[in-house]
């Protein structure tokens, strides 16, 4: 276990334990946003530009979105390749990252990351992260990568002030899904 660095907060984050599995289920990871983020893609590759939307966008995830990938590694499977941490204050979850790693391209993917909503803005979310890169590094992972709508536009600007940076755009991947409509960014960082 170890506490967030600069955090005088008391936050403990660890390792996932099977018993962790209800309360990561149970986080809320819904949000509410004022902007979102527009997309022009041409053959030579894409623009974005936030604009604000009125009323603002709430978006809350169905179950199976948000809590598949992050059961599915909690603690650490067979090949040590995955991982799920989890963000402690007072022995309860308020946040969770489910990581894995694929050795082919030295890639950690952020499969999902998320804070409870009275909990954003402590900085969990840069703790989870330091603990998927401190997983990365371990791996020998070249850098850490991660998929966000365009209208998640909260985790985007949390991101980008972790470092990340846009790499991709794939205006398909949540067609016939209840996202159709948005676009995936695709957004990465070196692993330091």
């Amino acid at each position: 276990m170890t506490t967030a660095p600069g955090s005088a907060d008391g936050i403990v984050y660890r390792p996932a334990r099977p018993d962790d599995a209800g309360a990561i289920e149970a986080l809320d990871s819904s949000f509410t946003t004022a902007t979102v983020f527009e997309v022009t893609a041409s053959d030579a590759g894409f623009a974005l530009r936030e604009v604000p939307v009125d009323p603002p966008v709430r978006k809350v995830f169905p179950p199976e979105e948000h809590d598949e990938q992050a059961l599915g590694a909690v603690g650490t499977d067979s090949a040590g390749d995955a991982r799920t941490y989890v963000a402690l204050d007072g022995g309860r979850v308020r946040g969770f990252a489910a990581v894995g790693y694929a050795a082919w391209n030295r890639r950690l993917t952020v499969e999902d990351i998320e804070v409870a909503p009275d909990d954003r803005g402590r900085g969990i979310g840069r703790g989870l992260m330091e603990c998927a890169a401190d997983f990365a590094r371990e791996r020998g992972a070249d850098h850490l990568w991660l998929e966000v709508s365009t209208v998640n536009a909260p985790a985007v600007h949390a991101y980008r002030r972790m470092g990340f940076v846009f790499c991709g755009l794939d205006t398909s991947l949540y067609g016939g899904t209840p996202a159709a409509g948005e676009q995936a960014l695709y957004m990465s960082r070196p692993c330091r």
